[in-house]
């Protein structure tokens, strides 16, 4: 690796540590500034205007996330072992890397095999301050996992496997083996209301807007984005 790229990946993991603080709750969003701040240098980014009409960030925020975005990625994107770096280092008792896999390209919009700050602000804006409708079809494009606009039972286990890998053998109370498999089973069945082995977006809202209980454990598991 070289020391530009070494770089660019401990700089960004230091980075996004300040975003996931923001995302869970342990950074109140007015610090994100003072935190983000403390390491940037002065860019001049263009195309702020659009970014503001399509997120729910003002043009001060994209402004201090593009700074801090650039000045600890130079090249301007990010790669999955970034990714996988990152989640490593926030969850050291579990394997991370199927997560930050699935998770990295639910942010790489265009598939293109590497995330630039448009997909990542865009993303972000969702995760942060979108609406509970926005941030449901956000997880569903997260869960559908080959990208055919239906989330199958095999892919929803194996994000939710991902999730309790990631989370390590030190969860509380401590997980049985096939407690995974227990917890697709109930899910999926509120969920593919037609019983044709398929869950579609219309399935997915509906059925997560009437059930206080798929909320719920969807609320926990964004937590770990």
């Amino acid at each position: 690796m070289s020391g530009c790229s070494k770089r660019c990946k401990l700089g960004f993991v230091k980075f996004a540590q300040t975003i996931f603080k923001l995302i869970t709750g342990t950074l109140s969003k007015d610090k994100i500034e003072d935190e983000l701040e403390m390491t940037m240098v002065c860019h001049r980014p263009e195309g702020l205007e659009q970014l503001e009409a399509q997120t729910n960030f003002t043009k001060r925020e994209l402004q201090v996330l593009y700074r801090g975005f650039k000045n600890e990625c130079p090249s301007g994107v990010v790669n999955e072992e970034t990714f996988k770096q990152i989640y490593a280092q926030f969850f050291p008792h579990g394997d991370a890397s199927m997560y930050a896999h699935y998770l990295f390209h639910a942010f790489d919009i265009t598939q293109t095999g590497s995330v630039k700050f448009e997909d990542f602000v865009t993303a972000l804006s969702i995760l942060l301050r979108g609406t509970v409708h926005e941030k449901l079809r956000w997880t569903f494009n997260l869960y559908d996992i080959n990208k055919d606009g239906y989330i199958n039972k095999e892919e929803m286990m194996d994000i939710v496997k991902a999730i309790y890998d990631m989370m390590g053998k030190y969860t509380y109370p401590v997980l049985k083996e096939d407690t995974p498999r227990q917890h697709v089973d109930v899910f999926f069945q509120k969920m593919d209301k037609n019983k044709d082995g398929i869950v579609t977006l219309d399935e997915f809202l509906e059925s997560c807007q009437e059930d206080d209980n798929i909320m719920r454990s969807l609320q926990l598991f964004q937590n770990v984005m």
